[in-house]
């Protein structure tokens, strides 16, 4: 599979909906991709209501295969993900004295979680009949921009936006995987798990282990699309800033990543 043509493909306009009250604030991307203006809801939602049935046989089978190509392309997309995780903790455990000797053990686990992520992704695609896709080649200096393998405040950076990232995505993705209760469950297990490497990384890194308006903490302005959104005060119609103000109320609620802000994040990765 293509791997860019996978995330070109999340990143299609027709598959959401506009939010414009609050999305039309997002900040440009500039080198990381296009402006995502969009917000993630269910997969065929509107597809399925507009759609007029021939027949009913036909619109049951069309619906099961539609919501099948809806699941596994964002697992395919979580795999990507994974991917990138996983392969950028084992080049940094394996960078010799880069990880400082207290904080390996951090490092290690995490490492193990991604690749446990990746094993159970690609073993779901493959018991759903899809070829997962193949790890992609990755260039963690994005174009020579980072240098994460010897500098290790660089390499915590990264960390804490892939990390940040993940967990964005994975909750953008939701909706996208409901269709099937097992796979809904794990995603929702493998998106709590990730909340929880960011927020040690985060804390590694003197940050606070939650995102506080769209300030990363203390981070590069390169990384700045990774928290696009997060500034995101209203909630349901409640300006949730009210009681303790904007910070604490932008940080009570996280905000989704849409497929083509994954898009757009991950593609700086890969070759």
């Amino acid at each position: 599979m293509n791997i860019l043509k996978l995330l070109d493909k999340l990143s299609d306009d027709k598959f959401f909906t506009k939010e414009a009250s609050r999305l039309d604030t997002l900040t440009d991307i500039s080198g990381f991709g296009k402006k995502a203006a969009v917000a993630a809801v269910p997969f065929g939602l509107g597809a399925l209501m507009t759609t007029p049935a021939k027949a009913e046989t036909t619109a049951s089978t069309t619906n099961t295969t539609f919501f099948k190509s809806v699941l596994t392309d964002a697992l395919q997309l979580a795999l990507v993900l994974e991917y990138l995780e996983n392969e950028y903790y084992a080049m940094g455990l394996a960078a010799g004295t880069l990880i400082p000797t207290a904080d390996r053990a951090v490092f290690m686990q995490i490492s193990k979680h991604e690749s446990a992520h990746v094993t159970f992704l690609k073993n779901t695609l493959t018991s759903l009949g899809v070829t997962p896709g193949a790890k992609p080649t990755f260039d963690f200096t994005a174009g020579g921009n980072f240098t994460p393998f010897t500098d290790y405040s660089q390499f915590l950076i990264l960390a804490q936006a892939f990390e940040d990232t993940g967990v964005r995505a994975y909750k953008g993705q939701a909706g996208n995987v409901m269709s099937n209760k097992v796979v809904l469950q794990a995603a929702l297990q493998i998106h709590s798990v990730e909340a929880r490497h960011a927020s040690q990384v985060r804390r590694m890194r003197a940050n606070k282990g939650w995102i506080e308006l769209a300030n990363g903490g203390n981070m590069p302005s390169a990384t700045n699309p990774v928290y696009a959104g997060e500034d995101n005060i209203n909630q349901a119609g409640f300006n949730t800033s009210t009681k303790f103000g904007a910070a604490a109320g932008s940080a009570s609620y996280d905000e989704i990543l849409t497929g083509s802000d994954a898009q757009a994040i991950a593609s700086l990765f890969i070759v």
